[in-house]
């Protein structure tokens, strides 16, 4: 019971953090599509598609890893393993986070000239080598709170990180001049860069005060760098193959409406439209299932610990149920007020036009996410990232032959296929586990039948 109130309250206090911070986002990104333009979305677009590569580098699996390796720690009542779990994930991240930084440095003008195609990137690329180890160290605190259920000091800090970015982009553009998309991208990354650095100065405090509730005793015999690596390392590799194909798919889909017909700037518009206007209007109530998703991570890392089969299926079960619920509900909200939300929000009527074919794919796309996060807390994180590889790879070749022919609606069906690909696979998965099925529902009712009937609301 106490730790169904804890992923309560933490849930809802990331969930509350998160719509905040969504809607502060959705006011900033219709301002910015406002000054730079669908355009200079679409190439802030495709600069951000490569610094996910980046970042994908600089983190290699750390976050999970440190969540994961503290929960075990955690399950054993172990203090001594949290603190030194966490020298080793914060020293893994740094040297990741270095070496991406000056891989992205070093090959910002290749990447940007040969990989991407336009020139105008660099800049803003070169910029964006700087944020890798402040995101790298990031990902570690915050897997650390996580796993310890102290999720409302990174909450604050993300927050601050926001809302000083906001600020700082919008000084920086006006330093920029109007209508030269380059600089103007450039201008938001450096106001991106600056709240990174501000974060992870904030991040790092907060851990630092929070640590001392772990005093330091003998590690002996735990061997964490080789329980951390073995987590993290698995997951890198595959997150590097996924991001890399996801990377190319973006990159490809500009090239591929070009070679349908439309200009270079149409392109992007086109493609800012989908990536930059639509897509973060269906995902922004999906941050209740993020939330849940990231939150039940360390609860079933430690019910697997202890070996509570039961309660994990119950548990999965529960909650793969009430995603269906609530992202039934929005996509038919969205469905049903997509043009009025089009012209609210970007006084577009294709953006509602988009928004309204995209809504019947708000239930995969939701509680995928929760089975994401399922299948994490399982162990089944190299098997999760595979299927996202293989999802990956399948949306670049379909870009690749269909993009040319059939424009947008070729990158609108591929979305469709990709999304449901990696649902039914997934799944497929978390039902293998015996996490999920007629299992979960079974047990749940045994469960229930040897409960004490003086206490009938109390969890087996």
């Amino acid at each position: 019971m106490a730790l169904r109130k804890k992923l309560i309250y933490n849930t809802a206090l990331l969930t509350g953090s998160s719509l905040l911070m969504n809607c502060i986002g959705m006011a900033f990104q219709i301002w910015l599509v406002g000054r730079i333009g669908t355009a200079g979305i679409g190439l802030y677009q495709l600069v951000c598609s490569v610094t996910a590569l980046s970042a994908t580098v600089a983190i290699s699996g750390i976050r999970f890893a440190c969540t994961r390796l503290v929960s075990e720690e955690l399950g054993l009542e172990n203090s001594a393993g949290i603190r030194g779990a966490m020298r080793r994930c914060t020293a893994y991240g740094l040297f990741f986070g270095a070496a991406s930084a000056a891989i992205l440095w070093f090959l910002a003008e290749p990447i940007g000239f040969l990989w991407v195609g336009d020139a105008r990137t660099v800049l803003s690329l070169q910029i964006s080598a700087f944020s890798m180890p402040c995101i790298a160290l990031c990902s570690a605190f915050s897997g650390y709170f996580t796993a310890v259920g102290r999720v409302w000091k990174p909450t604050l800090v993300h927050l601050a990180e926001q809302l000083s970015g906001i600020a700082l982009v919008a000084l920086f553009l006006t330093m920029s001049p109007e209508g030269d998309i380059e600089k103007s991208c450039a201008a938001v990354t450096a106001g991106r860069l600056a709240a990174d650095l501000l974060s992870l100065l904030l991040m790092a405090g907060v851990y630092a005060a929070d640590r001392r509730s772990y005093y330091s005793g003998d590690e002996g015999g735990l061997r964490l760098t080789g329980r951390m690596l073995r987590i993290a390392l698995p997951l890198a590799v595959s997150a590097y193959a996924r991001s890399a194909l996801s990377t190319l798919q973006h990159l490809l889909v500009p090239k591929g409406l070009k070679a349908a017909g439309y200009s270079a700037d149409g392109a992007l518009s086109g493609y800012g439209v989908i990536q930059g206007m639509v897509l973060p209007v269906i995902l922004f109530p999906s941050c209740i299932m993020s939330a849940i998703a990231e939150l039940i991570i360390p609860e079933l890392t430690e019910a697997q610990v202890r070996g509570d089969q039961a309660g994990i299926r119950q548990t999965v079960a529960s909650l793969f149920r009430m995603s269906l619920l609530f992202s039934s509900a929005v996509a038919l909200f969205l469905f049903l007020f997509a043009d009025m939300l089009g012209y609210v929000i970007y006084n577009s009527g294709e953006a509602g036009y988009y928004i309204r074919l995209l809504s019947p794919l708000v239930p995969i796309m939701y509680t995928d996410m929760t089975v994401d996060g399922c299948l994490k807390g399982l162990g089944q994180q190299v098997w999760s990232m595979g299927i996202n590889i293989l999802d990956a790879l399948t949306g670049l070749l379909l870009v690749w032959w269909l993009l040319p022919r059939y424009a947008l609606s070729a990158y609108i069906g591929i979305i469709y296929f990709g999304e449901g690909f990696n649902f039914i696979l997934s799944v497929f998965r978390l039902r293998r586990t015996g996490a999920l099925g007629i299992k979960a529902r079974r047990s749940a009712q045994g469960t229930a039948a040897q409960r004490s009937p003086a206490q009938p609301g109390q969890r087996a």
